[in-house]
Parts: C-alpha cells; structure tokens; sequence
C-alpha cells in the first residue's frame, strides 16, 4: 500500500510537546485502536494511533526526530498515510467500560468512547480516567466532558485531581463503586501502566484490553520489527487482551530497535 498525500488542515496545540493534526482525508471503516502509518517525506514513516476517522486526526507527542519533524509543520503542508492497520478494541456493549489513559494515549480512547456511546453503549456505564505527570501535560478532557463523561483526573505531582499513579486511581474506583456487572477495562498510554492495568484485570478477575507500543516499519507483518514474543503488534495488536497478554516475556520488559535488536523498555 503506497501512502496517499493529502495536506493538513488543522493542527490544534494540546499541550507543550502534543499537538494534534486533522488531516484532509476520512478512514470512516476505521475501528477505534487502530492505526495509520504516517509518513514525511525525506524523514520517515512512523504508526500513529487514530484519535479520530472524520476527519483524520491524529494526536502526537513530541518525543524523537520523526515528532519533532511533524511539529515543525504547518497548515497547508503536505504528509502521507496509509492505513489503517492493527487489532482494534472492541467494545461490550453489555459490560462497563473503564477506559484508561496515560499522557496522549487519551486520543484513541476518545475514539473509542465516541464509537462505544454512538453503539448504544449507556453514558453511566463509561467510566474514564486519565493520567499525566501534571495538569499541563493532560489532553482530551473537555473532549471527553463534551461526550457526556465527567474523567476521573490523576496527575503525578498532584496538581489536579488523584496524587499519584492513574492506575491507582482506578484501583480505589472500583474499590469504592462495585458495579452489577464486572467491568471491562480499555488502556492506552506508557508500557508501565499498561503492565498495572493488566495486573488489576488478573487479579480481580477481569476482562482488559490493552493497546501496545513497539516499533514498526511496514504495518502489516512483513518486516518484523514489532515482535512481541511470538506476536507481531502491527496484526495481532496493538489491542491485546488478557489471554494474549499471559506469560509474554517481553511485554513490560523489552522492545526492539530499528535493528531488532531486543532492549529494556
């Protein structure tokens, strides 16, 4: 699949180091926690998660030379992507939903709340929490407040909402709120929470649906480089479940480099 071109017709400043682009194209057959691959000419080609299908919006950390580039351009410039790619969530309309995220990980969640609500998903039976090191650094929460949704709040350094680790937040959540049904829990964000929010699901005995992080090159399970043990994240991710997450002995602990070669996360 070659990239299409198009120009980019909005970028919105989230916070400091995230902005988000809104791209002149539609995925609208893209499901929530999936991917395109995004491409700069003359500097490389790198997954981003959607955060929205229509128009195509993607929300991006700048955090290495491929961001950095992006965040360098203008409205009017022009990118390539091709997509989408990867294992989407997939949400129980009959279960809860407690959707996690970490930093701009809230981007494709939003996604997902939008499609889960529109899908006849009730607003009382979503719960979401975000998380960030401090109050500047959260993104996507009007957003959220704007579906209906009133986001559990944690921040590092306690500047606003939960003092500590998002995570926690959730556990004292679901300590203090026993729903009638067991909830299905949605994350995305640093591989560290992902790791907590999959020890909470085992230890309580719930369903959760994590999306992961590895470097890829082509999207489609070709060349490798996303290898999570025996999984390739670009197709059987990045959503993984609970059952495909048991006894990987990368996940939480290893990545790979543009060589493949396996390193700490």
């Amino acid at each position: 699949m070659l990239p299409r071109t198009v120009r980019i017709s909005q970028i919105i400043q989230e916070t400091r180091a995230i902005k988000t682009f809104v791209l002149e194209a539609a995925l609208p057959e893209s499901e929530p926690g999936q991917f395109v691959m995004l491409w700069l000419p003359d500097v490389d080609e790198k997954p981003i998660s959607i955060a929205a299908p229509d128009p195509l919006t993607l929300t991006v950390a700048r955090v290495g030379p491929f961001s950095i580039a992006l965040h360098e351009c203008k409205v009017g410039d022009y990118v390539g992507w091709r997509g989408p790619f990867g294992r989407p969530f997939q949400p129980r309309v009959d279960q809860p939903a407690i959707l996690v995220g970490g930093g701009y990980g809230s981007a494709p969640l939003y996604f997902l709340a939008e499609r889960a609500l529109t899908g006849g998903m009730p607003v009382e039976n979503v719960v979401v929490a975000l998380g960030a090191r401090r109050q500047d650094y959260l993104v996507f929460v009007e957003r959220f407040q704007a579906l209906g949704l009133h986001p559990l709040i944690a921040t590092d350094d306690g500047s606003v909402g939960y003092k500590g680790y998002v995570t926690d937040a959730v556990v004292n959540y679901l300590d203090l709120h026993p729903m009638e049904k067991p909830p299905v829990i949605y994350g995305c964000g640093p591989e560290g929470m992902l790791v907590a929010l999959y020890r909470i699901a085992r230890e309580r005995g719930l369903a959760v649906q994590l999306s992961v992080e590895r470097y890829m090159k082509c999207g489609f399970g070709i060349c490798g480089q996303c290898a999570l043990d025996g999984l390739l994240v670009c197709m059987d991710g990045p959503v993984l479940t609970l059952d495909q997450l048991d006894g990987l002995t990368d996940f939480g602990r290893f990545h790979r480099s543009t060589t493949g070669r396996r390193l700490p996360v």
